[in-house]
């Protein structure tokens, strides 16, 4: 293969990781009911800088990455696909305990105690069903 078709793989490669990262960071966005406008100004670019971002137009730099993670309360490692999501943890699950961890102890004391509750409620409408 020549150089040029090397260089020419190795765009598309990038351009595919663009596209990736992309994906992740406007999922997280969407999931978190977050609009453009919200997140561009935070990060000080326009909205239309963001929107070619997660369309993998735009390449983001470091520091845009470090706070768009911070923002959306995920790892760095999460948006460039070098971890991989825990199957066994659904998406919204691991949101709680995201927010979770910002709460004092007394707070997360009483999130256990509601979600005992919640737990027993749902026990005793399946027992009551059946």
């Amino acid at each position: 293969m020549t150089d040029k078709g090397r260089r020419g793989e190795s765009r598309t490669d990038e351009a595919i990781d663009r596209q990736k990262l992309g994906a992740r960071l406007r999922e997280a966005r969407e999931y978190l009911g977050l609009s453009q406008d919200e997140v561009a100004k935070y990060l000080g670019i326009p909205r239309t800088a963001l929107s070619h971002i997660e369309s993998g137009q735009r390449r983001i730099d470091a520091l845009e990455l470090k706070k768009v993670a911070l923002l959306y309360k995920r790892p760095l490692a999460y948006f460039t696909g070098e971890a991989q999501a825990d199957a066994s943890v659904p998406d919204d699950v691991a949101h709680l305990a995201r927010a979770a961890a910002g709460l004092s102890e007394r707070d997360r004391q009483e999130l256990s105690r509601f979600a005992d509750y919640l737990r027993a409620r749902a026990q005793s409408e399946r027992s009551s069903d059946g």
